[in-house]
């Protein structure tokens, strides 16, 4: 099925091409290493055959799609009369959590719908190599082979076979949208069904004491490193200075004792509160698995129950700190 769908989205990203639809494609190539793809940018048809799409992808490629990384996409000018902000055209491959991000970028006026072209494509998950390296004990893999619902691995002295369920993100695992929700083109079969529910891995938490909570918060982000893989990931920190960042005045210190480190991470969480698609991008990201997917999933439960939201369905609805409501809820005020 996966050969099939690559060859549907080469067709397509041909014919943008070809038809001069596009001047630029944003998709995925193969990585060098194993279970890994990379990020790729196309202008020209003769590269096209090197786009995939697979269990690797996890990339969110809306990224990309940030003010300040379009500006690398611009065209050469060759006349001082035409005006620098005219971008290429964009074509850009979207999973679900891609596509979501997008809406969101669109309603935050960090790109114009008019400016790309958005190829859907049918996801139903992607790998979470910490799983997989966990279960095969670290082995080094030097292939693999998915096989309906398992995938088999293989290196240089074993082969095992791997339940798909069990080695997917989680955020894949709980994904209530698996079909973009905006797109031009659609490749592949859409995913039907709702799978579980996004609240479960928060609900475990909420059951928990206030003090095994804090001591579950306090385990993950002592891992934090501050490498700032999370942030760099997110397709909603477009931000040109970011807070942490600023020395004049200086909100917070840049160590990773875990007063600044745990104001880094609720600042970030707070700041994509009402934004954020859950697609597991900064989690992916974090060399030392930090995993605050709970509290994330906490903000958007409060953000769906107080303001009928859900951040990246639809480009005609007003994000939530967009807009005021008399009918707010405000228990919180004196």
């Amino acid at each position: 099925m996966m050969r099939s769908l690559e060859n549907e989205l080469k067709e397509c990203a041909r014919k943008l091409l070809t038809e001069k639809k596009v001047d630029l494609i944003i998709g995925y190539s193969k990585s060098p290493l194993p279970l890994r793809s990379t990020p790729c940018f196309i202008r020209e048809e003769k590269d096209v055959d090197s786009l995939i799409f697979d269990l690797t992808c996890s990339n969110n490629l809306a990224t990309y799609l940030q003010k300040s990384k379009c500006a690398e996409h611009r065209k050469p000018n060759t006349d001082p009369t035409v005006r620098m902000e005219n971008r290429c055209k964009i074509g850009i491959i979207a999973k679900a959590c891609d596509a979501r991000s997008i809406v969101q970028l669109i309603l935050e006026k960090q790109v114009k719908k008019e400016d790309i072209t958005v190829i859907g494509i049918a996801c139903t998950g992607i790998l979470d190599l910490k799983k997989v390296s966990d279960r095969l004990n670290g082995k080094e893999i030097l292939n693999y082979n998915p096989q309906d619902d398992e995938v088999l691995f293989e290196g240089k002295d074993f082969k095992k076979a791997l339940k798909l369920s069990d080695i997917l993100c989680d955020s894949c695992k709980t994904c209530l949208n698996p079909d973009p929700s905006v797109y031009d083109s659609f490749i592949g079969e859409p995913v039907s069904g709702a799978k579980t529910e996004k609240q479960e891995p928060m609900t475990e938490l909420e059951n928990l004491s206030f003090g095994e909570r804090w001591e579950y918060f306090e385990h993950e982000i002592s891992k934090c490193i501050r490498c700032y893989a999370c942030r760099n990931a997110c397709p909603l920190c477009y931000c040109e200075e970011c807070v942490v960042d600023r020395t004049n005045p200086q909100w917070f210190g840049k160590s990773t004792e875990f007063s600044d480190t745990f104001t880094f991470h609720i600042t970030r969480m707070l700041d994509t509160a009402g934004r954020c698609v859950g697609c597991g991008a900064c989690i992916r990201a974090c060399p030392t698995h930090v995993d605050l997917a709970p509290l994330g999933i906490k903000i958007e439960k409060e953000i769906k129950e107080r303001f009928g939201y859900t951040a990246g369905l639809s480009l005609d609805a007003t994000p939530p700190m967009a807009t005021f409501n008399e009918d707010d809820k405000e228990e919180f005020i004196m």
